[in-house]
Protein backbone atom coordinates (compact mmCIF):
# COMPACT_ATOMS: atom_id res chain seq x y z
CA UNK A 1 0.00 0.00 0.00
CA UNK A 2 2.28 2.72 -1.31
CA UNK A 3 1.96 6.49 -0.94
CA UNK A 4 3.20 8.67 -3.79
CA UNK A 5 4.08 11.70 -1.70
CA UNK A 6 4.56 14.03 -4.67
CA UNK A 7 2.59 13.73 -7.89
CA UNK A 8 1.21 16.42 -10.21
CA UNK A 9 -1.78 14.40 -11.36
CA UNK A 10 -3.60 17.62 -12.23
CA UNK A 11 -1.04 18.45 -14.92
CA UNK A 12 -2.35 18.78 -18.49
CA UNK A 13 -0.22 15.79 -19.50
CA UNK A 14 -2.84 13.64 -17.77
CA UNK A 15 -5.96 15.30 -19.13
CA UNK A 16 -6.52 12.69 -21.85
CA UNK A 17 -6.24 9.58 -19.66
CA UNK A 18 -6.30 10.58 -16.00
CA UNK A 19 -8.75 7.83 -15.01
CA UNK A 20 -6.55 5.17 -16.59
CA UNK A 21 -3.48 6.61 -14.86
CA UNK A 22 -5.22 6.42 -11.49
CA UNK A 23 -6.34 2.84 -12.22
CA UNK A 24 -2.80 1.78 -13.14
CA UNK A 25 -1.49 3.35 -9.95
CA UNK A 26 -3.94 1.39 -7.83
CA UNK A 27 -3.09 -1.81 -9.71
CA UNK A 28 0.56 -1.16 -8.83
CA UNK A 29 -0.28 -0.74 -5.14
CA UNK A 30 -0.18 3.06 -5.07
CA UNK A 31 -3.36 3.65 -3.08
CA UNK A 32 -2.74 7.23 -1.97
CA UNK A 33 -1.18 10.25 -3.65
CA UNK A 34 -0.37 13.75 -2.42
CA UNK A 35 -0.94 16.37 -5.13
CA UNK A 36 0.89 19.66 -4.55
CA UNK A 37 -0.24 22.73 -6.50
CA UNK A 38 2.14 25.08 -8.28
CA UNK A 39 0.15 28.26 -9.02
CA UNK A 40 -3.09 29.91 -7.94
CA UNK A 41 -4.85 29.32 -11.27
CA UNK A 42 -4.39 25.55 -10.80
CA UNK A 43 -5.98 25.28 -7.37
CA UNK A 44 -9.63 24.77 -8.46
CA UNK A 45 -8.77 21.98 -10.91
CA UNK A 46 -6.58 20.22 -8.35
CA UNK A 47 -9.29 20.50 -5.71
CA UNK A 48 -11.92 19.00 -8.01
CA UNK A 49 -9.71 16.08 -9.04
CA UNK A 50 -9.05 15.22 -5.41
CA UNK A 51 -12.72 15.54 -4.47
CA UNK A 52 -13.71 13.13 -7.22
CA UNK A 53 -11.20 10.37 -6.46
CA UNK A 54 -10.57 8.46 -3.26
CA UNK A 55 -6.97 8.40 -2.18
CA UNK A 56 -5.96 11.75 -3.68
CA UNK A 57 -5.02 14.51 -1.25
CA UNK A 58 -4.42 18.16 -2.18
CA UNK A 59 -1.77 20.63 -1.08
CA UNK A 60 -1.94 24.28 -2.12
CA UNK A 61 1.01 26.52 -2.76
CA UNK A 62 3.04 28.75 -5.08
CA UNK A 63 6.02 27.06 -6.74
CA UNK A 64 9.19 29.14 -7.25
CA UNK A 65 9.50 28.15 -10.92
CA UNK A 66 6.13 29.80 -11.59
CA UNK A 67 7.32 33.09 -10.12
CA UNK A 68 6.34 35.16 -13.22
CA UNK A 69 2.62 34.39 -12.70
CA UNK A 70 2.52 34.82 -8.92
CA UNK A 71 1.06 37.98 -7.42
CA UNK A 72 1.14 39.17 -3.79
CA UNK A 73 -2.64 38.86 -3.64
CA UNK A 74 -2.26 35.13 -4.28
CA UNK A 75 -0.82 34.81 -0.79
CA UNK A 76 -4.03 36.30 0.61
CA UNK A 77 -6.05 33.88 -1.51
CA UNK A 78 -3.84 31.00 -0.36
CA UNK A 79 -4.68 31.69 3.27
CA UNK A 80 -8.38 31.64 2.36
CA UNK A 81 -8.01 28.39 0.41
CA UNK A 82 -6.19 26.68 3.27
CA UNK A 83 -8.75 27.81 5.80
CA UNK A 84 -11.66 26.68 3.63
CA UNK A 85 -10.32 23.53 1.96
CA UNK A 86 -8.19 22.06 4.76
CA UNK A 87 -5.42 20.52 2.59
CA UNK A 88 -2.88 18.03 3.89
CA UNK A 89 0.01 20.46 3.36
CA UNK A 90 1.17 23.84 2.11
CA UNK A 91 3.09 23.60 -1.14
CA UNK A 92 4.72 23.12 -3.42
CA UNK A 93 6.84 26.07 -2.41
CA UNK A 94 10.52 26.74 -1.95
CA UNK A 95 13.57 28.12 -3.72
CA UNK A 96 15.11 27.41 -7.13
CA UNK A 97 18.53 28.94 -7.77
CA UNK A 98 19.15 26.79 -10.84
CA UNK A 99 16.69 28.36 -13.28
CA UNK A 100 17.92 31.71 -14.56
CA UNK A 101 15.73 34.80 -14.34
CA UNK A 102 13.93 33.92 -11.09
CA UNK A 103 14.71 36.76 -8.69
CA UNK A 104 16.06 35.26 -5.44
CA UNK A 105 14.61 37.98 -3.22
CA UNK A 106 11.12 37.59 -4.67
CA UNK A 107 11.37 33.82 -4.38
CA UNK A 108 12.34 34.18 -0.75
CA UNK A 109 9.39 36.48 -0.05
CA UNK A 110 6.86 33.97 -1.41
CA UNK A 111 8.58 31.05 0.32
CA UNK A 112 8.75 32.74 3.69
CA UNK A 113 5.13 33.81 3.54
CA UNK A 114 4.12 30.22 2.84
CA UNK A 115 6.22 29.01 5.76
CA UNK A 116 4.29 31.48 7.92
CA UNK A 117 1.01 30.03 6.65
CA UNK A 118 2.14 26.49 7.39
CA UNK A 119 3.08 27.52 10.91
CA UNK A 120 -0.19 29.41 11.42
CA UNK A 121 -2.31 26.45 10.26
CA UNK A 122 -0.07 23.76 11.78
CA UNK A 123 0.39 22.08 8.40
CA UNK A 124 3.44 20.38 6.89
CA UNK A 125 5.29 22.08 4.03
CA UNK A 126 6.21 20.50 0.70
CA UNK A 127 9.48 22.14 -0.33
CA UNK A 128 11.30 22.46 -3.64
CA UNK A 129 15.01 23.17 -3.07
CA UNK A 130 17.14 23.16 -6.20
CA UNK A 131 20.66 24.46 -5.57
CA UNK A 132 19.19 26.04 -2.46
CA UNK A 133 19.17 23.44 0.31
CA UNK A 134 21.20 25.49 2.77
CA UNK A 135 19.04 28.56 2.11
CA UNK A 136 15.92 26.46 2.68
CA UNK A 137 17.33 25.16 5.96
CA UNK A 138 18.07 28.71 7.08
CA UNK A 139 14.52 29.85 6.29
CA UNK A 140 13.00 26.90 8.14
CA UNK A 141 15.11 27.78 11.16
CA UNK A 142 13.89 31.38 11.03
CA UNK A 143 10.21 30.56 10.72
CA UNK A 144 9.91 27.32 12.69
CA UNK A 145 8.75 25.32 14.42
CA UNK A 146 7.68 23.58 11.23
CA UNK A 147 7.49 20.13 9.73
CA UNK A 148 7.48 18.92 6.16
CA UNK A 149 9.43 17.33 3.34
CA UNK A 150 12.06 18.44 0.86
CA UNK A 151 10.98 16.59 -2.26
CA UNK A 152 13.32 15.07 -4.85
CA UNK A 153 16.03 15.73 -2.31
CA UNK A 154 19.19 17.05 -3.99
CA UNK A 155 21.41 17.42 -0.94
CA UNK A 156 23.88 15.61 1.28
CA UNK A 157 23.55 13.32 4.27
CA UNK A 158 24.54 16.20 6.55
CA UNK A 159 21.81 18.42 5.06
CA UNK A 160 19.25 15.63 5.41
CA UNK A 161 20.17 15.23 9.07
CA UNK A 162 19.91 18.97 9.69
CA UNK A 163 16.49 18.99 8.05
CA UNK A 164 15.34 16.04 10.13
CA UNK A 165 16.40 17.83 13.30
CA UNK A 166 14.07 20.66 12.21
CA UNK A 167 11.11 18.30 11.63
CA UNK A 168 11.60 17.55 7.93
CA UNK A 169 11.85 14.37 5.92
CA UNK A 170 13.26 13.92 2.43
CA UNK A 171 11.62 12.14 -0.48
CA UNK A 172 13.30 10.48 -3.44
CA UNK A 173 12.04 9.32 -6.80
CA UNK A 174 13.06 8.44 -10.33
CA UNK A 175 16.63 9.85 -10.27
CA UNK A 176 17.68 7.17 -7.77
CA UNK A 177 17.11 4.50 -10.43
CA UNK A 178 19.90 5.82 -12.67
CA UNK A 179 23.11 3.85 -12.23
CA UNK A 180 25.30 6.93 -12.61
CA UNK A 181 23.53 8.74 -9.74
CA UNK A 182 26.22 7.53 -7.36
CA UNK A 183 25.86 10.22 -4.70
CA UNK A 184 22.09 9.86 -4.55
CA UNK A 185 22.20 6.07 -4.49
CA UNK A 186 24.73 6.13 -1.66
CA UNK A 187 22.51 8.52 0.26
CA UNK A 188 19.38 6.40 -0.10
CA UNK A 189 21.31 3.27 0.88
CA UNK A 190 22.37 4.71 4.22
CA UNK A 191 19.66 7.20 5.20
CA UNK A 192 17.77 6.25 8.38
CA UNK A 193 14.34 5.02 7.38
CA UNK A 194 12.56 7.52 9.61
CA UNK A 195 13.84 10.32 7.32
CA UNK A 196 12.65 8.85 4.04
CA UNK A 197 9.59 8.91 1.79
CA UNK A 198 9.06 7.95 -1.86
CA UNK A 199 7.63 9.94 -4.76
CA UNK A 200 7.35 10.02 -8.54
CA UNK A 201 6.97 13.77 -9.25
CA UNK A 202 4.90 12.61 -12.22
CA UNK A 203 4.68 13.59 -15.00
CA UNK A 204 8.28 14.74 -14.47
CA UNK A 205 11.46 12.90 -13.42
CA UNK A 206 10.82 9.49 -15.06
CA UNK A 207 12.81 6.55 -13.78
CA UNK A 208 15.45 4.80 -15.88
CA UNK A 209 12.91 2.35 -17.27
CA UNK A 210 10.85 5.09 -18.92
CA UNK A 211 13.61 7.58 -19.65
CA UNK A 212 12.36 10.41 -21.86
CA UNK A 213 8.71 9.40 -21.46
CA UNK A 214 5.84 10.71 -19.36
CA UNK A 215 6.14 9.58 -15.77
CA UNK A 216 3.11 8.39 -13.80
CA UNK A 217 2.40 7.28 -10.22
CA UNK A 218 2.32 3.56 -11.06
CA UNK A 219 6.08 3.83 -11.52
CA UNK A 220 6.44 4.23 -7.77
CA UNK A 221 6.65 0.44 -7.55
CA UNK A 222 9.85 0.55 -9.62
CA UNK A 223 11.33 3.24 -7.39
CA UNK A 224 10.43 1.09 -4.38
CA UNK A 225 12.17 -1.98 -5.79
CA UNK A 226 15.36 -0.11 -6.69
CA UNK A 227 15.47 1.70 -3.34
CA UNK A 228 14.88 -1.52 -1.41
CA UNK A 229 17.69 -3.25 -3.32
CA UNK A 230 20.08 -0.38 -2.59
CA UNK A 231 19.20 -0.57 1.10
CA UNK A 232 19.30 -4.37 1.32
CA UNK A 233 15.69 -4.45 2.52
CA UNK A 234 12.57 -6.16 1.30
CA UNK A 235 10.22 -4.02 -0.81
CA UNK A 236 7.40 -4.90 1.57
CA UNK A 237 9.24 -3.59 4.62
CA UNK A 238 10.28 -0.42 2.82
CA UNK A 239 6.75 0.18 1.54
CA UNK A 240 5.35 -0.18 5.05
CA UNK A 241 7.91 2.13 6.64
CA UNK A 242 7.78 4.91 4.04
CA UNK A 243 3.98 4.79 3.90
CA UNK A 244 3.79 5.16 7.67
CA UNK A 245 6.14 8.14 7.47
CA UNK A 246 3.77 9.72 4.94
CA UNK A 247 0.72 8.95 7.04
CA UNK A 248 2.26 10.62 10.07
CA UNK A 249 3.51 13.68 8.23
CA UNK A 250 0.39 14.41 6.18
CA UNK A 251 -2.24 12.94 8.52
CA UNK A 252 -3.41 10.51 5.83
CA UNK A 253 -6.07 7.91 6.54
CA UNK A 254 -5.12 4.24 6.35
CA UNK A 255 -5.14 2.58 2.94
CA UNK A 256 -8.38 0.91 1.87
Amino acid sequence: MLVDTHCHLDAPEFDADREAVIARARAAGVTRQVLPAVEAAAWPKLRDICRNHDGLFPAYGLHPMYLPVHRPEHLVELREWIERERPVAVGECGLDFFVEGLDPDTQSMYFEQQLRLARDFDLPVIVHARRAVDQVIAAIRRFGPLRGVVHSFPGSRDQAERLHALGFLVSLGGPVTYERANRLRTLVATLPIEMLMLETDAPDQPDAGVRGMRNEPARLSTILEVTAALRGESPEALATATSRNAERLFGLPPAV
